[in-house]
C-alpha cells in the first residue's frame, strides 16, 4: 500500500467526484492529502467525518512513496507532475499532458490494464470521449478485430468545465428572455444550438478533440492499424457524452453476438429494446460510472458493420472514475500480500 495519497485538484468538478470515490470505495491509504491551487489553499474539505485543509500545489508537497491522483488543467500537469516524480511520487494524472508521451501508459483498466506496470512514474487516463468508445469497442475487438471505426459524438457541456456548464444554463435562460447573453465557454451560443467544433483545429481538417480519439485509441489498443473517422460535437445538454458508433471488423458481427458480447463485458450495460422505447440516454446514465450501449443493429451499407448508440458520464468514467481504477490497480499490484 501506498503511505500517502495526494489528490491535486481536490476542490474541481472531477476533483469532488474523487473524493466521493475514494471514500465510497473505502481506496486504502495511510494519510491523504488534498490539494489545489493558491485560489482554494486554506479551504476546508471534509473526508470520512474529518476536516482537512486544503494545501497549495507546490513541489515540496510530494513526497517518496505518494501516490497522486491529479485532475488539473494541462499546462498545470506540465509543471509540477515531474517534481512529483522525482521525489518518488507515481503519478495518475488526467490531463492530455502525458497521453502521447511513449514512455507513459495510456490506461482504460477493462482494456489494456496489464500496461500499467510498465509506468515510470506516470500514467495517463484518456481524454472523455476516447474512454467510453474503447470500452465499448474492447469486447469486439477482441472477438473480431476492428478495422475501422466511424464515431459521431455528442458531448454534453460539463466536458468545457464549469463555465460550460454555466453557459448552458445562463444562455438558455437569456435565450427563451430574449436577452442577450456573452458566453465563456463557447464561441457560438450552446443553448438550442449545436456546435460541430470541440477543440482546435489540429489536423486536415480535424479538431484536437477529434484527434484525440484517432491517436488515444490506437495507443490504447497498441494497433495503429485501426483507421478511425470522428467528429466531435458539442451538444446543449448537462452531462453525459452520447456517441453514435459504426464500427468495421474482419469477419461479420451479427447484432445478437454483439448483444452478447457486451453484455458479458466488464464495465458495459446494455439497455436496448427499440421496441419499449429503452436505450441509454444522458438521463438515465447520469452519475453512474459503466458505458451504456444501445441501438445496437448490423450496419445496411457495409458486410461486417455493426452500428450501436453509447452513453457515458464524462465526469465519472470519462474522467473521475477511471483515474480512481487505475489507482486501485496500482495499490493492488505494490501489495506485497
Amino acid at each position: 500500500m501506498f503511505e500517502n495519497v495526494v489528490l491535486v485538484g481536490a476542490t474541481g468538478a472531477v476533483g469532488k467526484i474523487v473524493r466521493n470515490l475514494l471514500e465510497q470505495r473505502n481506496f486504502p491509504f495511510q494519510t491523504i492529502l488534498f490539494a489545489a491551487s493558491s485560489r482554494s489553499a486554506g479551504s476546508t474539505i471534509q473526508f470520512k467525518n474529518e476536516n482537512h485543509t486544503v494545501v497549495e500545489l507546490k513541489p515540496e508537497i510530494f513526497n517518496k512513496g505518494d501516490l497522486v491522483i491529479s485532475s488539473t488543467p494541462d499546462e498545470t500537469a506540465r509543471n509540477f507532475i515531474p517534481s512529483a516524480v522525482q521525489r518518488g511520487a507515481v503519478v495518475v494524472d488526467e490531463s492530455a499532458a502525458w497521453r502521447m508521451d511513449p514512455t507513459v501508459p495510456l490506461i482504460v483498466p477493462e482494456v489494456n490494464a496489464a500496461m500499467i506496470d510498465q509506468h515510470q512514474g506516470i500514467i495517463a487516463s484518456p481524454n472523455c470521449s476516447t474512454t467510453q468508445m474503447v470500452v465499448a469497442m474492447k469486447p469486439l475487438h477482441d472477438a473480431a478485430q476492428i478495422k475501422r471505426v466511424v464515431v459521431s459524438t455528442y458531448q454534453a457541456t460539463s466536458g468545457a468545465g464549469v463555465a460550460g456548464e454555466r453557459d448552458l444554463e445562463a444562455g438558455s435562460r437569456a435565450a427563451l428572455a430574449d436577452q442577450k447573453y456573452e458566453y465563456e465557454a463557447f464561441s457560438h451560443p450552446i443553448a438550442f444550438n449545436v456546435i460541430p467544433q470541440i477543440g482546435s483545429a489540429k489536423h486536415e481538417g480535424y479538431t484536437s478533440e477529434e484527434m484525440k480519439m484517432v491517436w488515444e485509441t490506437q495507443k490504447i489498443f497498441a494497433d495503429a492499424s485501426i483507421a478511425i473517422c470522428p467528429t466531435c460535437v458539442r451538444v446543449p445538454v448537462t452531462n453525459c457524452h452520447s456517441e453514435n458508433i459504426l464500427l468495421e471488423t474482419e469477419r461479420k458481427l451479427t447484432a445478437s453476438e454483439s448483444r452478447s458480447l457486451f453484455e458479458s463485458a466488464s464495465g458495459v450495460t446494455v439497455i436496448d429494446d427499440l421496441n419499449a422505447g429503452e436505450y441509454p440516454m444522458p438521463l438515465n446514465t447520469d452519475g453512474k460510472d459503466d458505458v451504456f450501449v444501445g441501438r445496437i443493429r448490423e450496419d445496411l451499407s457495409c458486410k461486417n458493420g455493426l452500428t450501436f448508440w453509447c452513453v457515458s458520464d464524462n465526469l465519472r468514467k470519462g474522467a473521475a472514475t477511471n483515474a480512481v481504477q487505475i489507482a486501485e490497480r496500482l495499490v493492488a499490484s505494490s501489495d506485497p500480500l
